[in-house]
């Protein structure tokens, strides 16, 4: 079995290959979204896959992997719009935006390094539908911070959530594509 650390970095790898094509094809018009924006496209993509664990019949030829990559590229681009802010325009050309993912993408892999060894590896051992749960749990934490206007209490924030988000999705693409 491949170590937990070159699976992780071979699913972050074919995500950020594909952030790179769609940064050449869109360039970054995906700055302009607002949070809230970025936090509803990545429900759609969850609640999608929800669906694809749960329906017999699949009117779209298209499976969870591309789902889960677009909810670990989106999550990092509202970590982005965290750090940078969301702006009137595309403002990043391709270098920019993917030194800015690669920073957010150690930030998650480092904290995923922490609670892996925590844990004792637990995801491995749970299903992938349990992962998608989770990632939806964490969605439906995000939108009350949001209506909260990102305040917590005594909970974690908005970011952590998002960083949990990717690493439960890295965690399910590791099962999908069998990494043994």
């Amino acid at each position: 079995m491949l170590s937990t650390q070159l699976q992780y970095q071979s699913v972050m790898k074919n995500c950020k290959s594909l952030f790179n094509k769609k940064m050449q094809d869109y360039g970054s018009s995906w700055r302009i979204m607002r949070l809230t924006s970025l936090t509803d496209q990545i429900f759609i993509k969850a609640q999608r896959i929800r669906g694809l664990q749960t329906k017999i019949t699949r009117k779209v030829d298209e499976g969870e992997i591309p789902e889960f990559i677009g909810i670990i590229n989106y999550s990092i681009m509202a970590l982005i719009q965290i750090e940078l802010g969301v702006s009137e325009n595309p403002d990043l050309d391709l270098d920019e935006a993917l030194n800015n993912y690669e920073a957010q993408e150690k930030i998650i892999f480092e904290l995923m390094l922490a609670k892996n060894h925590d844990y004792g590896e637990a995801w491995r051992d749970m299903r992938v539908s349990s992962l998608t749960d989770l990632i939806l749990q964490k969605l439906m934490r995000v939108k009350q911070i949001e209506a909260n206007s990102g305040k917590t209490i005594v909970s974690e924030g908005i970011e952590a959530n998002y960083h949990d988000i990717v690493n439960y999705a890295v965690f399910a693409l590791i099962h999908l594509k069998d990494f043994d």
